[in-house]
């Protein structure tokens, strides 16, 4: 007896190339898809250290315009020149919209560089007015003498701060009030 079989005569459909391929493509596209969004991660990762880098770049610009204004004797000095401004008139744009406000000696650059920054940070700092409330004037001393009043004069400082690239800018304002004697 003879138990040898004939295989050569069997005829062969390539299905098992066929599975391999699809699966090959299958696999390649995960793999582009998983590489496409570590990109896009790395991405969004630099631009949140860009915006935080700006970020701090700007507070530390606000905290410099708050020790200036503490040295300040009086309001006459809010004439648009070295980043002290009046308040713009009514109508009119506010002076931190203006690009050219943030260049050259306009605005402020502030002592503390942030490292890592692709230009200093920099304020300006615009006097608002006064409130003068004659209702706490036993705040400001005797409670007693007539005519004290309650004088606090506002400031608004508007601070710049760019990140690691020219593209990532933060501005920050607020408003800071004092009394002047």
């Amino acid at each position: 007896m003879n138990n040898t079989v004939n295989i050569v005569g069997r005829k062969q459909t390539g299905v098992a190339l066929f599975i391999s391929l699809v699966l090959l493509l299958i696999l390649t596209i995960i793999g582009v898809s998983a590489v496409q969004t570590t990109s896009l991660e790395v991405r969004m990762s630099r631009n949140e250290h860009d915006t935080l880098l700006a970020f701090q770049a700007a507070e530390s610009a606000l905290r410099d315009a708050e020790v200036q204004l503490e040295g300040v004797a009086n309001t006459a000095a809010f004439n648009g020149t070295n980043g002290l401004y009046p308040i713009a008139d009514l109508g009119l744009d506010d002076v931190w919209e203006d690009a050219n406000v943030w260049t050259g000696a306009n605005s402020v650059v502030t002592a503390n560089d942030i490292d890592g920054t692709a230009a200093d940070a920099r304020y300006i700092i615009e006097y608002l007015g006064a409130v003068v409330r004659e209702e706490n004037a036993h705040q400001q001393g005797d409670p007693y003498a007539e005519g004290g009043v309650d004088r606090i004069e506002i400031f608004r400082i508007t601070a710049r701060g760019v990140g690691g690239t020219a593209n990532s800018t933060v501005l920050l304002q607020t408003t800071y009030g004092r009394i002047m004697i």
